[in-house]
């Protein structure tokens, strides 16, 4: 595990850093769930900005590591657009959850609703750009890389863009749940639905 770590940061240390602080965040905001009673829709506000400062960790690592394979990519533009970008995202997605408010789906206000709608600008660009990054691992060959590993890190960002996008299903309809309103019945975490069908 340590040889990992020192790999990835020597891979991308710009990401490495963005990945640990996300990670804390994330560690953080769970934290902050067990000590507010504020609730959104049946569940503590504070779930959301964990998933997604958790998950946009784990992105930050992966596509650390991947790109290091590419030759000749402007890793820093690739870098600092998601750095930007969903720090933007996390950071509104915390500030709402402090006031007990939605992020997502919340267009109760001019400016909430032109918020929500750069969220959701943000999250196509850098789902854009690592589709992008997808393509060029099919374009390029990769002699040095086993052919199952190749195929695992182009199916990996495959499915990262397909289901990236899933979300303007998502957001068209204001609501994550099919046969009731944005029903949180509660999967542990993820806050899927039990009871009816969930995008």
């Amino acid at each position: 595990m340590i040889d990992f770590i020192q790999q990835l940061k020597y891979r991308n240390e710009t990401l490495f850093y963005f990945g640990l602080i996300c990670l804390g965040l994330a560690f953080t905001f769970l934290l902050l769930t067990k000590i507010t009673s504020k609730q959104v829709y049946s569940v503590n506000p504070w779930f959301k900005p964990f998933k997604f400062a958790f998950s946009t960790f784990l992105f930050a690592w992966a596509m650390a590591w991947y790109c290091y394979y590419l030759p000749s990519f402007n890793i820093n533009s690739y870098n600092w657009t998601v750095i930007i970008l969903l720090g933007f995202e996390i950071f509104y997605i915390a500030f709402q959850a402090n006031k007990g408010q939605l992020s997502h789906y919340n267009i109760s206000t001019p400016v909430y609703s032109a918020l929500y709608s750069l969220m959701a600008l943000a999250a196509s660009a850098v789902t854009l750009y690592t589709a992008y990054i997808g393509f060029l691992f099919f374009k390029h060959d990769f002699p040095n890389l086993p052919i199952y590993y190749l195929w695992a890190i182009r199916l990996s960002i495959i499915i990262f863009v397909l289901f990236s996008f899933e979300g303007f299903a998502m957001g068209s309809r204001l609501n994550h749940s099919v046969g009731a309103l944005n029903d949180n019945s509660n999967w542990f975490i993820v806050g899927w639905s039990k009871t009816v069908g969930d995008l």
